[in-house]
């Protein structure tokens, strides 16, 4: 018999059997894995972090926390995961008409915070069928027959829809701006200082404020910054204190004057101007005596930065009559320089 010998023999298929096998293996783990994350959300979403207390806090006179709980839809055994917050915030909004604001918060594993603020009567929107009574923010309280005393009043606003419990808004897109943007600047002042607002003509928007001055600030652009300006213009020394108009010219200057007579613009023509008397004449006191201040011919253009102050008036007889004269001096320098203008102009 013939010996049979041994030998060792490698198959030549031995490494792909091992990267078939490991392959094998990740998807048995990525199945694994899959399977786990799903059995984990669909428990997380069914047993795991629904609600066993709601917590209302904040400021609301007109509402309990039961009913603002209600209004929100939200109940006891819902899921924490499956709620959209802020549709449960806008519920509130709409269902509780004096509630300015609403915010809902998950607290894990199953608590829900619910923070509300009251809403603050703050202005009137005149209207042509009656007044709206409107928020700090915005949002519609009344729609009254009558102007509420003590706040705001805005003219030519056109709202779009008077509804109680609506934001206002405007049928016109710009108008709607300068509202917010005049509310916001409104609401952070620490007292009311404008009385009201007339935007029936978006281009010219006139400003009362509360301590007589009526300001003609333009169309609706850069609000804060005309308002600033008309700030400026009020705190300057021989202005303060003073009611009268001021107007802006330009985009960075103010006009004051204490009668409403059309503004004298350098580098144009007043032939066709009706000027009020009081501005050709010299200035008096209580007892008819003029004062040490220039007389005006219009009104030349204040800047807020530049104002100087103008000098106090004479006591003795003897010193009216020389500051008189100086005063008519300037007066004719001041024509002579208009005259010049007009002719530059015409030019």
């Amino acid at each position: 018999m013939k010996d049979v010998e041994k030998t060792n023999v490698e198959r030549e298929n031995s490494s792909k059997r091992l990267r078939r096998r490991k392959r094998k293996m990740n998807l048995y783990s990525f199945i694994v894995i899959l399977l786990v994350m799903t059995v984990a959300v669909t428990v997380s979403y069914t047993f795991l972090f629904n609600i066993n207390e709601i917590r209302v806090a904040g400021e609301s006179d007109e509402y309990t926390a039961e009913e603002i709980v209600t209004a929100s839809g939200i109940m006891k055994g819902d899921n924490l995961l499956r709620l959209n917050t802020k549709k449960s915030e806008q519920r509130i909004l709409d269902n509780l008409l004096y509630v300015e604001t609403a915010v809902v918060d998950r607290d894990f594993p199953s608590s829900l915070n619910i923070t509300v603020s009251k809403c603050v009567p703050a202005f009137n929107v005149s209207y042509e069928m009656g007044t709206l009574l409107v928020s700090k923010k915005g949002k519609i309280l009344a729609d009254n027959g009558f102007i509420t005393p003590g706040l705001p009043i805005f003219y030519g606003y056109d709202p779009a829809d008077t509804t109680p419990g609506k934001a206002l808004v405007s049928k016109d897109e710009q108008k709607s701006q300068a509202f917010d943007e005049f509310i916001g600047i409104m609401n952070d002042a620490e007292e009311a200082f404008i009385s009201s607002i007339d935007m029936s003509d978006k281009y010219e928007i006139i400003v009362n404020y509360a301590n007589g001055i009526i300001f003609k600030m333009g169309n609706w652009t850069d609000i804060g910054y005309k308002l600033d300006m008309a700030d400026n213009v009020m705190k300057t020394e021989g202005i303060e204190g003073k009611k009268g108009y001021i107007t802006m010219i330009g985009s960075n200057q103010c006009s004051f004057r204490t009668s409403d007579s059309p503004v004298y613009i350098p580098g144009t023509t007043m032939e066709n101007t009706t000027m009020d008397p009081a501005l050709t004449q010299p200035a008096t006191d209580t007892n008819g005596i003029p004062l040490a201040t220039a007389p005006q011919i219009g009104t030349l253009p204040v800047n807020p930065v530049e104002t100087t102050e103008p000098p106090s008036a004479g006591t003795a007889q003897n010193e009216v009559n020389d500051e008189e004269e100086e005063m008519f001096r300037e007066h004719d320098e001041m024509i002579q320089q208009q005259q010049q203008v007009t002719e530059g102009a015409a030019e």
